[in-house]
């Protein structure tokens, strides 16, 4: 089983980059994004508590976060790996996930992180929520998803440093220029 953690800034390209790591490797995404905007238009309870959390560029608790994952995690785990996008997002969700994996008798095989310069990232962010009409990707709410990452990022990169499971990838140039940096770290940790 592979599994990959997928860490950048919004704008980064973590969904894009797992879309491609998913049909190569077979994996499943788990992305917190994804699942927290399902529940959102399905109008679960989750997702109205969710969608106040967003609209303000805030992160969802740790909990609803965290029982969110496990759902998803069990009910595909006879996959061969996952993609975490949007998970973890802070230490104490790291240590959490590496514990299920580990009762689970699996590991984390790398963390990626996509580097970006602010600039881009805004670029892009705007352009999507020009193409996607997004509610969060407003400028504001924009300004402060990067300033939030960039608080909780290096605490996360410095967890997984420990375990000798970070790799910072250039994420910029092309959609498959940067998909050749990330598949050559991950064919190293197989």
């Amino acid at each position: 089983m592979i599994n990959i953690v997928m860490f950048g800034p919004p704008g980064s390209g973590k969904g894009t980059q797992a879309k491609k790591l998913i049909e190569k490797y077979d994996l499943v995404h788990l992305s917190t994004g994804d699942i927290l905007r399902n529940e959102i238009a399905t109008g679960t309870e989750l997702g109205k508590k969710a969608k106040s959390f967003i609209d303000a560029g805030e992160l969802v608790p740790d909990e609803d976060i965290k029982a969110m994952v496990l759902k998803k995690f069990d009910q595909f785990s006879h996959s061969n790996g996952f993609i975490f996008d949007g998970f973890p997002r802070t230490c104490d969700q790291a240590r959490f996930l590496r514990h299920e994996l580990t009762d689970r008798d699996l590991r984390i095989n790398i963390m990626i992180t996509l580097n970006v310069p602010k600039e881009e990232l805004m670029k892009r962010l705007l352009k999507r929520a020009e193409t996607e009409e997004r509610s969060d990707d407003s400028r504001d709410i924009i300004e402060r998803r990067i300033e939030i990452y960039q608080n909780q990022s290096k605490t996360i990169a410095e967890f997984y440093e420990k375990m000798q499971k970070y790799v910072p990838i250039d994420g910029m140039g092309t959609v498959d220029e940067i998909f050749g940096r990330i598949c050559d770290a991950v064919e190293a940790t197989l």
